[in-house]
C-alpha cells in the first residue's frame, strides 16, 4: 500500500512538471558599466559575446554612457544603491572612485588564479592602480601624451627631413616656424604645431605640477624649472606664433583632429586614440613621433590609461572578476590594438604584430611601447581635479588667450591649489 501511494505521489509530480513545460535558466547578471566611441563599443560587445558563449549561466548587461556624464551617473547609482558590478576608471578617474572607497582589492583574486599574472602588463601602469600593495584596477591600455602627428606630405614639400624620436624642441620649433603659412592680410593660413598637452613642458624640463605624484602635498609650478617649461609652450602661441590659442580655436569652428585633417595644421601633439579617425586621411601621408625632448635631454610626458575595477557593492565579485580578465585577455587587447585606438597595456601584445609591429598607420606607434618608460600621472588626491577645474585649467587658458601673464597664473593656482590639497 506504502509503495502504491509512493509511485502515484511521484507520478502527480511527473503530470505536474510536464504541465508546466521545460524551466528557463536563470542567468546571473554582470553589469558593465563604461564610455567610448562607438567603435569601442562594437569591439567590448565582440569581447563579452565570445565570453557568454562559454559562460551561458552569466548575462553580461553592458551599459555604456557618454565620457561627459559618465561619472556623476555611476556616484548617482552607487549613492542609491544600484552600482554597476564593474567600471572602466580612466587614471583621474580611478583616483577619485578609489578615494570614495567604492572599489574592491582585487589582490586575492589575483593570487589565487594560476590563470592570470600581471607580469605581462607594463609596470608603470599597473603601479598607478596599485596603493600600498593593492591592487583596484586591471590595466586595459596604456596612454602616454607622447604623440606628435605630422603631415609628411607638407614636410616633402617644404623639404625637410621628417622629424626623429631624439628631436629636441629648438628641432620642433624651427620646423614649426617652416610649416607656418600666412595669407596676404597676415592671417594665419596653416599652422605649424598645436598641442593641449602642456604639461609635457613641464615635465621634459625637469618641472613638475607637484612635490610627489603618489601623495602630493603641494603644488610646485612656480618652481623655475615648471615656470621654463611652461613658457616655451606660451612662447609658441603668442612669440612665434606657430601655434593657435584656445579662443582662435573656437573661432574656427573646427577642432583640431579636423584641422590636422584638412591641412590646416601640420603638427598635431596627441596621444594615440586620435589613430582611428586619422586613418580615413585619403589626401596625404601622415606618422607620428615622440613628444621631443627638451634641450636639458629629459623626456618625460603625462599620461592617461584605463582599467578595469570591481565595485564593493557587487553581488557577484567571483563573476565580476572572470569578466574583468575577459575584458584584459590578450584576445581582448588585441581586438583594441588592430584598430589603432589603445595602446595595450600588456607588453607581448604592445610588442607583438597587433601593435608595434603592425603596418597600418601609423607606422611609428610602437614608438610608445619606449615613451612609457618615461610617462608620468596625474597627482593622486582625491580632490586633484576640483584644483583643476576651479584654478588649473582656468588660468591657463587666460594665459593662453593672452589676457593674463603667466607669474600672475601661476601664482594664484598655486596658492588656491594648495589650500585643496591640504585638505583630504
Amino acid at each position: 500500500m506504502r509503495i502504491a501511494k509512493s509511485i502515484l505521489i511521484l507520478g502527480l509530480i511527473f503530470l505536474w512538471g510536464c504541465a508546466r513545460g521545460p524551466q528557463k535558466q536563470v542567468k546571473q547578471k554582470v553589469r558593465f558599466a563604461f564610455w567610448g566611441s562607438p567603435e569601442e563599443v562594437k569591439i567590448i560587445s565582440s569581447i563579452i559575446d565570445d565570453w557568454e558563449k562559454s559562460h551561458p549561466d552569466v548575462d553580461v548587461v553592458l551599459e555604456h554612457t557618454p565620457y561627459g556624464g559618465y561619472a556623476s551617473k555611476i556616484l548617482t547609482r552607487i549613492a542609491g544603491g544600484d552600482a554597476p558590478d564593474v567600471m572602466a576608471a580612466e587614471v583621474s578617474l580611478f583616483t577619485n572612485f578609489w578615494g570614495k572607497g567604492v572599489f574592491l582589492d582585487l589582490t586575492p583574486f589575483i593570487k589565487s588564479d594560476s590563470e592570470f599574472s600581471l607580469d605581462d602588463f607594463f609596470p608603470q601602469i599597473v603601479d598607478h592602480f596599485t596603493i600600498e600593495d593593492e591592487v583596484y584596477g586591471i590595466p586595459r591600455d596604456v596612454a602616454p601624451f607622447a604623440c606628435i602627428y605630422y603631415n609628411k606630405s607638407l614636410f616633402d614639400q617644404a623639404g625637410i627631413p621628417y622629424p626623429r624620436d631624439d628631436w629636441t624642441w629648438d628641432d620642433l620649433l624651427e620646423v614649426a616656424r617652416k610649416l607656418t603659412v600666412y595669407d596676404e592680410s597676415g592671417r594665419v593660413k596653416r599652422y605649424g604645431f598645436y598641442t593641449w598637452a602642456w604639461q609635457n613642458f613641464v615635465l621634459s624640463n625637469g618641472g613638475s605640477l607637484v612635490d610627489d605624484v603618489k601623495h602630493p602635498t603641494r603644488l610646485i609650478l612656480d618652481s623655475p624649472q615648471a615656470k621654463e617649461g611652461l613658457q616655451f609652450y606660451v612662447d609658441l602661441i603668442h612669440k612665434y606664433k606657430v601655434s593657435p590659442t584656445p579662443s582662435a580655436l573656437i573661432n574656427m569652428g573646427m577642432g583640431v583632429q579636423m584641422m590636422f585633417m584638412t591641412g590646416r595644421l601640420a603638427m598635431l601633439g596627441s596621444g594615440i586614440w586620435e589613430t582611428p579617425a586619422l586613418r580615413n586621411i585619403k589626401n596625404f601621408d601622415w606618422d607620428v613621433v615622440m613628444f621631443p625632448q627638451s634641450p636639458k635631454g629629459i623626456k618625460r610626458f603625462a599620461t592617461g590609461g584605463t582599467a578595469y575595477c570591481i565595485l564593493k557593492a557587487s553581488k557577484h565579485p567571483r563573476l565580476a572578476w572572470e569578466v574583468v580578465k575577459a575584458l584584459t585577455s590578450v584576445k581582448a587587447m588585441e581586438k583594441m590594438a588592430s584598430t589603432g585606438l589603445a595602446q595595450p597595456a600588456r607588453i607581448s601584445v604592445a610588442q607583438g604584430p597587433y601593435w608595434a609591429e603592425n603596418n597600418q598607420k601609423p607606422l611609428n606607434k610602437g614608438m610608445l611601447n619606449t615613451a612609457v618608460k618615461y610617462i608620468v600621472f596625474p597627482p593622486f588626491h582625491p580632490r586633484w581635479r576640483e584644483v583643476e577645474e576651479l584654478y588649473l585649467k582656468p588660468e591657463l587658458d587666460l594665459v593662453f588667450n593672452g589676457q593674463k601673464d603667466l607669474d600672475s597664473a601661476v601664482e594664484k593656482i598655486v596658492a588656491e591649489g594648495n589650500k585643496i590639497l591640504s585638505q583630504k
